[in-house]
């Protein structure tokens, strides 16, 4: 099983890289982690691209030295652009079998205006996505 594994720059979320980790352990497999800066034209941006660009990459090497540190080895890919479009293109390059993400960090009106990535992935993607929500969040 080949596995994307969408790390939001927005937010630490370790049990979604727990739980890949735990896919792995299981059924075997590999994981390719993508994070997207989520700048489509620099200039319509709120700071420089680099800005947003090391809030990727902080967040996908953060998951890979996470799986990295249970003895799974992991790529890494930081891409610049809507997030959407950018792991759905990712996972077809990889041939993903699957795409793990994390549930929406955003509240539920900011959902309701900007609309949810993970939402987005399950009604576009080919192929199955799985949206780990965090185990201590209260309901």
């Amino acid at each position: 099983m080949h596995i994307v594994l969408g790390a939001n720059p927005e937010a630490d979320q370790p049990w979604v890289v727990d739980a890949v980790a735990d896919l792995i352990r299981q059924s075997g497999g590999s994981v390719a982690v993508v994070a997207v800066d989520e700048v489509e034209l620099e200039r319509l941006a709120a700071a420089p691209r680099s800005v947003f660009a090391e809030r990727a990459q902080r967040a996908a090497s953060t998951a890979v030295q996470r799986l990295a540190a249970v003895g799974i080895e992991a790529s890494q890919t930081v891409l610049s652009g809507r997030p959407l479009q950018q792991i759905l293109d990712f996972a077809d390059q990889q041939q993903a079998d699957l795409i793990v993400v994390g549930s929406s960090t955003r509240p539920a009106v900011a959902e309701r205006l900007l609309g949810s990535l993970p939402l987005a992935l399950i009604e576009k993607s080919p192929r199955p996505v799985l949206v780990i929500t965090n185990p201590h969040r209260s309901r």
